[in-house]
């Protein structure tokens, strides 16, 4: 089981891997984890001085030195995936991985009433923006003998919800993309997809949705490190097309729960 998964220390050597949401929650820690691992990682978020933050944590760890991104998906315009592309290009030349974790949950509120306005801008953070960078880093993720895209799914595809709107219908199509593209790029390139469905984690995210809830009920993030890197590492193999559910491939009990104390925007 994956839950038993022990990476080599090199696991990411001389990997290049592009990280969205990197300046918190999830993607925070999987992006300490890649350059720990050995890869190059590319910090992408909104926020310039989290991401400082997250460069000065792993430089002081003594991981590969990685790359600061500060990007808006939220108001992103197609220019700005083209000049990521070409930013990587003259940098990198390449790219080994691209985990795709940012998002934003907008408000749980029934479709007659919800805000048109929110409605465009979630989908644009959830869903339109994995279209938009995974065809930007295509042309990268192709130069490698193999390459991983990841998807941060939600246990909300397993079943429609009543009052996640924009936030739900951003999942299932986040999945749907998921499978369209592994099918696309199976045959032709040496590039997997797959997804992870995180299931119930401690996140900025989470306690906007469950305010009430008991924080010490729910997963640490770092509980979902083997997942993560075992998709994004060479160890996979050819998996592609598949998602991996962290209440199913971790094994979990209560017991093994943990909390954390930082906050965190996305996931």
């Amino acid at each position: 089981m994956i839950h038993h998964y022990s990476p080599k220390s090199d696991l990411l050597q001389h990997r290049v891997i592009l990280v969205t949401g990197a300046s918190s929650g999830i993607g925070h820690i999987m992006a300490k984890a890649y350059a720990k691992y050995g890869a190059t990682v590319i910090l992408l978020a909104r926020s310039l001085k989290k991401l400082e933050a997250l460069y000065d944590e792993i430089e002081k760890a003594g991981y590969p030195k990685p790359a600061i991104y500060p990007m808006n998906l939220a108001n992103a315009t197609p220019k700005d995936y083209q000049d990521l592309q070409n930013n990587i290009d003259k940098h990198f030349g390449r790219l080994d991985g691209l985990l795709l974790n940012a998002g934003m949950l907008g408000s749980l509120t029934p479709i007659e009433h919800y805000s048109i306005e929110q409605w465009y801008q979630v989908l644009q953070v959830n869903l339109n923006s994995q279209f938009l960078l995974s065809q930007a880093t295509l042309p990268l993720l192709k130069r490698p003998e193999n390459a991983s895209i990841i998807f941060t799914l939600d246990n909300i595809v397993k079943q429609g919800k009543a009052y996640w709107g924009a936030y739900g219908i951003s999942k299932y199509g986040c999945l749907g993309l998921m499978k369209i593209l592994a099918a696309e790029l199976e045959e032709n390139t040496h590039i997997r997809v797959n997804g992870i469905n995180p299931g119930y984690v401690q996140t900025k995210l989470r306690a906007e949705a469950y305010p009430a809830e008991d924080n010490s009920t729910l997963l640490n993030p770092e509980a979902l490190l083997p997942l993560y890197l075992y998709l994004m590492g060479p160890d996979s193999l050819p998996l592609t097309g598949e998602t991996l559910d962290a209440d199913a491939d971790l094994l979990l009990s209560k017991s093994s729960y943990k909390t954390v104390n930082h906050q965190e925007e996305v996931f």
